[in-house]
């Protein structure tokens, strides 16, 4: 047995491209699959998650803090993970990318100041520490905020 030739169950998948209520022979007539009587057979059954006066699961379990919806995800890296660069070289999100210093950039890039530079680079990033941004200049390079 490969990946390339799993199969559901037989049975288990059904089409949902069905007319429902459309006579005997259709398979799906006279009751459209409610089944007889009763609150869910009729029009205006319980929107999902109600539980006939019963208190909700979704409003018994507590609630715990709060999720800013507008937060950025920013990756922060040292002025020493800069120290592998060539000296003169221009350090972008894609060469952070490409040398393995970033997996994934998220929101956003940010040069912080710890560590120490010997090499004069260009760095362009999304944001830079006061620390980072004194290092990097005295080390002859420059600061570029994308």
């Amino acid at each position: 047995m490969e990946l390339s030739n799993l199969r559901p169950a037989a049975g288990s998948k059904h089409s949902d491209n069905f007319r429902r209520g459309r006579g005997h022979g259709s398979g799906n007539g006279k009751t459209a699959g409610k089944g007889h009587k009763g609150q869910k057979a009729r029009s205006g059954a319980p929107r999902p998650g109600f539980e006939g006066g019963q208190m909700p699961l979704f409003r018994r379990i507590p609630k715990r803090g709060f999720k800013n919806r507008n937060s950025l995800n920013i990756v922060g890296i040292n002025v020493s993970a800069l120290e592998r660069f060539e000296n003169g070289s221009e350090v972008t999100i894609e060469a952070l990318l490409e040398s393995g210093i970033v997996k994934n950039p998220r929101d956003g890039v940010k040069i912080l100041g710890n560590g120490e530079l010997t090499k004069k680079l260009t760095v362009k990033a999304n944001a830079f520490s006061e620390g980072a941004k004194a290092k990097i200049e005295a080390a002859g390079g420059n600061v570029e905020v994308i």
